[in-house]
């Protein structure tokens, strides 16, 4: 099934085709580092970085680019109520952010743009939209005239006589419309700001993500993705500025990702009661649990964050760890360090029925990424190859070679699709054993005696033991060749 995307301009799922063969050019908006990163900064870069490992996997080159917006009023108001300076905040906040894209795996990032570094760029574009009839200066300010581009209003899908002054669009006496907005900004006293042909100033929010995806990606490029929220203005302020500036298509497919809301709310810094940030959750919760969070429903869907919600993953990110830990069991190998494939390729699960079933699985998750990225169908099959591996291992007679290659590449497949999601890539340890070994040792104890009770057909003693030992958070686990017994969180 060939890959096909969603693109919001045309407002249908497309065949996906690149400007260059083989190769793709991927703009994702970035924040505006103004104060620490809350949980909805990381949706739209672990669903981009998913995004990019699939086209890695379909065998594509792929340049992402993520902006940092680090000159803007949100910028220089909290500066101000810091008592420090727009430059100093930019890069504290910006370091914040950094350490919980790493904590999430994103790792796929090629370019991290500052609008600072891209003033030139910025200068160009606007001077040259100046010279074409589109933006006009008034009282060192630049403004984009919206009456002069007949697209405008073809992203968002609204009919540009109804378009009005939207968030981070000022209403302005220097404007000519009130729709037109600000490719240049003259700056205040105390304000940072650069020369520019029309006094000291700073660049509009829009312009900056022009100049610099031009910059990097060129003036035609494949995907611009960002959230939901950014289809107006800032995405069709984007577009309209960039292709009457270049005369041709500025992306071909746009990508918005769903919003992550709180109690029915849109998690965001300017509403405090639902800010969950970022590094408080990260030391409350595994990454891998807070990754799939983010991944677990498709990604043009809003997810609802509550600890309900996050507790459940993390049970049922167990079925993994199960695996995991039966795998190193059975082979001394740890899943994090096996080798699977980095490329989309037929696989051949002969005649075995544990992999014919693995591949089922795998041909439906492949099928729900190839369906505009749906990583929660995706999720949802991995579960399944999860569970058909614990069973396989749960029921494999020892000695049986056969069923334990089988089971190896089963494990394979395992591998290679959670390389695809960004999941497990390292695993934690497990809890440490009390230094004298007790903890072992007692549990060797006590399987040995609910062995004999059970032998002796006392199996109300045996499940009695098997309950209080699970309300202790350990579990066992009976199978052909004994019993193992894990440690996992209590539900």
């Amino acid at each position: 099934m060939p890959l096909r995307v969603y693109n919001t301009l045309s407002q249908t799922k497309e065949l996906f085709k690149t400007v260059v063969p083989g190769k793709v050019g991927m703009y994702v908006c970035g924040p505006t580092v103004y104060s620490k990163s809350h949980i909805g900064h990381m949706v739209g870069p672990v669903i981009f970085d998913t995004i990019k490992r699939y086209l890695v996997y379909l065998g594509y080159e792929v340049t992402w680019v993520v902006n940092i917006t680090d000159v803007d009023d949100k910028l220089i108001v909290q500066a101000q109520k810091d008592g420090t300076s727009v430059k100093e905040l930019a890069e504290s906040v910006t370091e914040d952010y950094l350490k919980c894209l790493k904590a999430l795996g994103v790792d796929g990032i090629d370019h991290m743009p500052k609008a600072t570094e891209h003033i030139g760029e910025i200068l160009q574009i606007t001077s040259g939209l100046i010279d074409k009839g589109f933006a006009y200066a008034s009282s060192g300010d630049v403004y984009f005239d919206v009456t002069k581009a007949p697209t405008y209003g073809k992203l968002s899908h609204r009919d540009p006589e109804q378009l009005e002054a939207g968030a981070r669009i000022e209403p302005s006496s220097l404007k000519r419309h009130p729709g037109d907005f600000a490719l240049w900004k003259s700056s205040k006293p105390g304000e940072p700001s650069w020369e520019s042909p029309w006094g000291p100033g700073r660049p509009g929010w829009h312009i900056e993500c022009s100049a610099m995806a031009m910059k990097l990606l060129g003036k035609h490029f494949d995907i611009h993705g960002g959230g939901l929220d950014l289809v107006f203005p800032h995405h069709e302020n984007e577009v309209v500025q960039s292709e009457s500036y270049n005369g041709e298509p500025f992306a071909t497919y746009w990508l918005h990702n769903g919003l992550l809301t709180k109690d029915g709310k849109k998690i965001s810094k300017s509403d405090p009661n639902t800010i969950v940030l970022m590094g408080d959750l990260l030391k409350a919760h595994d990454p891998d649990t807070l990754r799939a969070l983010l991944i677990a429903s498709h990604y043009r869907r809003p997810t609802d964050y509550d600890n309900s919600r996050i507790e459940e993953l993390k049970r049922g990110l167990q079925t993994f760890h199960k695996a995991f830990e039966r795998f190193e069991q059975l082979t001394g190998v740890r899943f994090d360090a096996l080798e699977a494939p980095t490329r989309r390729h037929d696989f051949d699960p002969g005649d075995s029925p544990l992999l014919i079933e693995i591949n089922n699985h795998r041909d439906r998750f492949l099928a729900s990424m190839d369906d505009d990225f749906n990583t929660g169908g995706a999720l949802g099959e991995l579960f399944e190859v999860a569970h058909a591996l614990n069973r396989a291992a749960h029921s494999m007679a020892p000695g049986d070679a056969g069923a334990l290659a089988d089971y190896r590449r089963g494990m394979g497949v395992l591998k290679e699709l959670t390389q695809i999601l960004g999941l497990f890539r390292t695993l934690q340890e497990k809890p440490a054993a009390s230094h004298d070994g007790l903890t072992p040792d007692l549990m060797t104890l006590l399987i040995d005696l609910r062995a004999m009770v059970r032998k002796e057909k006392n199996f109300k003693l045996a499940d009695e033991i098997r309950n209080r030992l699970t309300a202790l958070g350990i579990v066992l686990e009976d199978r052909a060749d004994g019993t193992s017994w894990r440690i996992e969180p209590k539900s």
